[in-house]
């Protein structure tokens, strides 16, 4: 099978579109998948299906205490480190039977020979369906990618949609200003938040496109009614996001590394790279206390991001 050219109504003629015509149909077909997409990201409180990812934190040392003297730093307990998970994002797939090709379901076009012919099902993939899936994991502006999802540094963003006002991650570090000799034995961990971040849905923006001509029951040629058409258009392209096996269907990771194409703010997970801020306290004439508190200067631990995945 291969790329057509659909025919299309030249005032009363029977025309090829043009190749910017059959791109305006591809950009019409990710407008359709905006509408509904075939691969939905959610938020939820734990336990998603993608990854997990990690933020790390310090945290002071245990206290160390003697009723002469104070413990030394070299008895005293280090900063540990706090590991919290985050499994935030849930990806679903659609599930749906699209209309079956009945061999005149889809755009006419001229054979070699001159004659006219409806594009088959595996026409309408090389034409419309797997170009557009190119634009909605390759593509560089948020037209091409409408419908796919995004992540960003706060709950509004935009030409996309908020998914929920839960953030899919938060960077956390110690917050070195909550710890104080005169407050020895401190609370262990004490976190403040640097980062949140949040899963978008890219928005669609309608397009024109010219209808073209489809084989009618009476093997006539007529125009394509535009609701029918993309009504078409958006449950194939549904369908192959979903369940295609011919390699383009679309998946999404959240991860260090991997394949496909990066998606929106990476989210970076940061701790403070500090031995430890020895400080004592004397509280009484047999009370000798000593911890370590957090200290040094932000660092990156991990960076993850989101990726869209055809295959």
């Amino acid at each position: 099978m291969a790329v057509r050219t659909p025919l299309i109504n030249d005032s009363g003629n029977v025309k090829e579109m043009s190749s910017t015509q059959v791109d305006e149909i591809v950009d019409q077909v990710v407008y359709q998948y905006s509408l509904n997409p075939g691969i939905t990201l959610s938020v939820v409180g734990s336990g998603g299906n993608l990854s997990s990812i990690s933020d790390t934190r310090l945290q002071a040392g245990a206290t160390s205490t003697s009723a002469s003297a104070f413990p030394s730093e070299a008895t005293t307990a280090e900063p540990s480190t706090v590991t919290v998970a985050y499994q935030r994002l849930n990806s679903a797939s659609a599930s749906l039977t699209p209309t079956a090709d009945t061999g005149k379901t889809w755009p006419a076009y001229y054979t070699s020979g001159g004659h006219i012919q409806a594009m088959s099902l595996q026409d309408v993939k090389d034409t419309f369906l797997h170009p557009a899936i190119d634009l909605l994991t390759a593509g560089t502006t948020s037209t091409q990618q409408a419908g796919t999802y995004t992540i960003a540094t706060s709950t509004s963003l935009a030409g996309a949609t908020n998914v929920s006002a839960t953030p899919i991650y938060a960077d956390t570090r110690a917050d070195t200003s909550a710890y104080s000799a005169g407050s020895i034995g401190e609370t262990l961990d004490q976190p403040t938040t640097i980062t949140n971040y949040y899963l978008h849905r890219i928005d669609g923006s309608d397009t024109s496109y010219t209808s073209p001509f489809f084989v009618n029951a009476s093997n006539h040629l007529q125009e394509f009614d535009t609701t029918t058409f993309e009504s078409l258009l958006q449950e194939w392209i549904r369908y192959t996001a979903a369940s295609s096996t011919d390699g383009y269907a679309i998946s999404y990771q959240l991860a260090t590394s991997g394949s496909g194409n990066t998606r929106g703010t990476s989210i970076v997970d940061t701790r403070l790279n500090g031995s430890g801020n020895y400080q004592t306290r004397q509280v009484g004439a047999d009370d000798y206390r000593a911890q370590e508190f957090p200290n040094g200067s932000p660092t990156t631990i991990n960076t993850y991001n989101l990726r869209i995945i055809k295959s």
